[in-house]
């Protein structure tokens, strides 16, 4: 009996049966696919409904925020804040916490949007721990900004706790969007618990445990990048959700709304790892997150923008798998230096966190750098 594993793309889109949590049914389809074949039919009337009620629960009464709204300034967050102000009256306070190695086109749309008509909070947390936390999450989980991606949510939630304010809206769940597990298909709020097992992958105390062990650090340095307790939730009555759970999220909608509304600007120059130029242009690291994910899985930044592309009926799958041949395998050369100073590594130490990471049975190292051993599209086993 054979004990090799067979990879395959999704027949619909180019989703890899690599990536975490994804499933397939007797199609070949991935779940993203089924999801997107499921909302040509599927009355969100009463999830409408679901929403009218949750806000009108939270709405204030005095005058004071509604919601909080986490927003970098790119598309998805500056829709879900124009619909919640403009479509239905509410008041949302906009939150945003500073990523490191900002990209001045992020906080050109950041400004714009703010100058858009909104409330705006803009969190710093501790640098020093930011910027140590990422590189920890770099080197234990091969996730570049992890340090980042703690505080889009702990440094948000505390302060919705310091606001007394108890519901958050982020943009869409990208697993039932775009591939990964279904268990909040059918339900609009989730909790603290999904977030660390998901959206941090399980990896929160690992990270934590490594900083502790830093002199430097106090245990008052690390506040934004801690969860609150259950009281802390209990007594402000958190309540966290997805946009994405009450209507069909549409990301090229998103970003002609925020373009027209909240004065998003795109990339006049392209990226080198998608053929898209108008999202995640926050912040340089996403590079080499979309990078790392490659290594990982086999899959990149253009897989996902073009997934995303044939699900709305903007691409065929074969114009995807031409666009994904010629974009995914993007090494980002032009940003070793940054990384290098930012994570005050030498190109050894930053390689061997690569090469930790490659996936040896998809990638083989060629000249230094690392190869697929595959074509996309074309089924293989390992």
């Amino acid at each position: 009996m054979s004990n090799k594993q067979k990879i395959f793309w999704c027949s619909n889109c180019l989703n890899m049966s690599t990536r975490p949590r994804i499933s397939f049914d007797e199609r070949g389809w991935c779940n993203a696919c089924q999801w997107m074949e499921e909302k040509k039919t599927f009355d969100f009337s009463e999830r409408q409904k679901e929403l009218v009620d949750l806000l009108n629960k939270y709405r204030s009464k005095t005058n004071e925020f509604d919601c909080i709204v986490p927003v970098s300034g790119g598309k998805d967050g500056s829709y879900v804040a124009y619909n919640l102000k403009h479509k239905y009256g509410m008041n949302p306070l906009a939150v945003t916490v500073r990523p490191a190695l900002a990209l001045e086109i992020g906080d050109k749309n950041l400004l714009n949007f703010i100058k858009s008509g909104y409330n705006h909070i803009h969190l710093s947390p501790n640098p020093k721990v930011l910027d140590r936390l990422n590189k920890y999450g770099f080197i234990e989980k091969g996730f570049p900004y992890y340090g980042w991606l703690i505080a889009i949510h702990t440094a948000v939630i505390k302060t919705a706790i310091n606001f007394k304010i108890p519901l958050l809206f982020y943009g869409e769940d990208g697993e039932i969007e775009y591939g990964g597990s279904t268990e909040s298909k059918y339900r609009a709020l989730y909790d603290i618990d999904y977030m660390r097992r998901v959206y941090l992958e399980g990896g929160h105390q690992k990270v934590f445990d490594r900083i502790k062990q830093d002199s430097d650090i106090s245990e008052s340095d690390l506040a934004f990048f801690k969860f609150p307790s259950e009281d802390q939730i209990a007594e402000v009555g958190l309540s966290f959700t997805h946009w994405s759970y009450f209507e069909p999220w549409d990301s090229y909608r998103n970003y002609v709304v925020a373009k027209e509304n909240c004065g998003l600007i795109e990339k006049e120059d392209g990226n080198d790892d998608t053929f898209t130029n108008f999202a995640q242009n926050d912040q340089a690291l996403y590079a080499l997150h979309a990078y790392l994910m490659y290594l990982k899985f086999g899959f990149g930044r253009a897989t996902q923008d073009a997934g995303i592309e044939i699900r709305r009926g903007a691409m065929t799958r074969d114009q995807a798998i031409n666009l994904v041949r010629m974009y995914d395998n993007a090494y980002p050369a032009h940003l070793i230096d940054t990384y290098l100073d930012y994570y005050k590594m030498t190109k050894q130490e930053f390689d061997a966190v690569l090469d930790k990471y490659a996936n040896k049975n998809l990638f083989e190292k060629v000249n230094g750098i690392w190869e697929p051993k595959f074509i996309t599209g074309e089924n293989f086993e390992i």
